[in-house]
Parts: structure tokens; C-alpha cells; sequence
């Protein structure tokens, strides 16, 4: 009989890597989606030589519209169902709202929360039938934080990612389906080096950097537990829990104080994103 499997979108390097790891290294069978189809072959056969699991590697643009779809017909052809969902896939936009392109607002609603959504969409149905699911989120700190300057859409992206997650987690209980947002902080991973933030966030003290393997034990941890909201970190617990009781007004002095440290917002780093 088959083992379970797991689909995680954004495997081939960071935190969706180590995820990957974790979910091998706990028994499942694995689905692992991203661009790089080389990366992924390569961590594909290091975790079934591993963990003696099986691997499905798709190769796909979750910008594009039809990836979704396409990335779910890809399982079912090899007679695979979906046991739980990782989406994780994403990048970062530089620079503010006005100085980056409308082309490229719409592409991070895409990649960042829609195909997360229509991922969902397509599996669930299948979850609630069988009786069993797993769907983990990733989302971020920024969604519980106020918003900054600079990648405009982030915070609010991973906002709407949280609330997604709580509507679920409360639509699949009763079907036996657990559904969590893992809300990382700052994660060493090449994250900041492909928006052009490597620079500013190394600025940051290093006992807010998290290793993406402490991250991907939290959220797999929190996911089997079914708790809804995930912070790994006792720093990130504690920003994000002191911004639930200050003032609305003094939490967003104090994101305007972080802005610059935290996001790139000059017009050199939209053009580099747009290039």
C-alpha cells in the first residue's frame, strides 16, 4: 500500500526545501513542484535514497494560471491522490506600489494567493471524501504585523493567507482535515538575495534569523496538531503577540521606525525587479 503524499509548491530551495525534508523524514511519499525541475530531481533522489520514499517531480510556473490544474492532473496520472498540501511557493516584489508595474502586482497576487487558493480548491474536495487532509500555508509575520513601506502587497497577501487558513481549519475539522498558516520571521534562505534585500535584512540582529529546518519542524509540528496559526521562534512570538495589544497607532509608528531596514523601497531595486 502506498504511503501517503504530501504536494509542496516552492521545494527547490529554502524553506519549502526543508520541508520537504521534514515531511520524508516523518514517512510521506512526495510531490515536489517548482521551476527548477534540476534542483528538484537532485533533492528528489537524495530524499527517496534517504528515506526509501517516492517521489513525483512537476516542474512548473505557479505565475502561470493553468499551473495549478496542470500540477494536480500531473498526481492523478500517475495514480497518486493529494493527502496534504504545502503551498509555499512565492517571491518577493521590491521596490513601492508606484514604481513597479501592474504586470508585475498582478503576477505576485497569482503566484502569492490565488494559485494557493484554486491548489485548494482542487484538493479538498478529495480530503473530505476520504476523511483525512493536511493543507499548511505559509504565510509570514508581515500578515499578523501592520504593513510597511515597500513590497506593498506582501503584508496584506499573507494577511488574507491567515484568514484563508482560519475559514478552513474551521470548513475541515469536522472531515477529519487539519489546516494551518506557519507565519515564519526573517529565515536564512535565498529568499533575500533573489528581491535585492540581502544587504538590509543582514543589518538585523541574528537573534531574529531563523534556519528554514526550525521553521519547516514547526509548521509540519503545528500541522499534525491542527493548531491554526503557527509563529515559530520565542522572538517572533513575542513582536507578533506585542502587536496584537499595542495601539493600532504605536504599532504602525513603530513599523514606520523598521521600514527601511526591513524593505527595499528605492527605485533601483524596482528596476532590477523589473529587468
Amino acid at each position: 500500500m502506498s504511503r501517503r503524499l504530501s504536494l509542496i509548491t516552492g521545494a527547490s530551495s529554502g524553506i519549502g526545501k526543508a520541508l520537504a525534508q521534514e515531511f520524508a523524514a516523518n514517512g510521506w511519499d512526495l510531490a515536489l513542484v517548482a521551476r527548477r525541475e534540476d534542483r528538484l530531481r537532485a533533492l528528489a533522489d537524495q530524499l527517496e535514497e534517504q528515506h526509501r520514499i517516492d517521489t513525483l517531480v512537476i516542474a512548473a510556473d505557479l505565475n502561470d494560471p493553468a499551473a495549478p490544474k496542470a500540477i494536480v492532473d500531473a498526481v492523478e496520472s500517475r495514480e497518486r491522490q493529494i493527502d496534504a498540501l504545502v503551498n509555499n511557493a512565492g517571491f518577493g516584489l521590491p521596490g513601492t506600489y508606484t514604481r513597479t508595474t501592474w504586470k508585475q502586482q498582478s503576477d505576485f497576487i497569482q503566484l502569492m494567493y490565488t494559485s494557493y487558493c484554486e491548489l485548494v480548491h482542487r484538493v479538498m474536495p478529495g480530503m473530505e471524501e476520504r476523511g483525512y487532509g493536511r493543507i499548511l500555508n505559509v504565510a509570514s509575520v508581515a500578515g499578523i504585523m501592520p504593513g510597511s513601506r515597500g513590497h506593498t502587497l506582501y503584508s496584506s497577501v499573507k494577511s488574507a493567507l491567515i484568514k484563508f487558513s482560519q475559514s478552513l481549519h474551521l470548513e475541515g475539522k469536522a472531515a477529519g482535515i487539519h489546516v494551518s498558516a506557519l507565519c515564519p520571521g526573517l529565515t536564512y534562505s535565498e529568499f533575500h538575495d533573489v528581491n535585492n534585500t540581502r544587504k538590509l535584512v543582514s543589518k538585523m540582529p541574528k537573534f531574529w534569523w531563523l534556519e528554514a529546518e526550525e521553521v519547516a519542524k514547526a509548521g509540519y509540528d503545528a500541522l499534525q496538531r491542527n493548531q491554526v496559526v503557527c509563529v515559530p521562534g520565542l522572538w517572533w512570538k513575542f513582536l507578533t503577540g506585542l502587536n496584537q495589544v499595542l495601539p493600532g497607532p504605536a504599532s504602525m509608528w513603530l513599523m514606520d521606525r523598521q521600514s527601511a531596514n526591513l524593505r527595499n523601497t528605492g527605485e533601483e531595486a524596482a528596476e532590477k525587479s523589473a529587468g
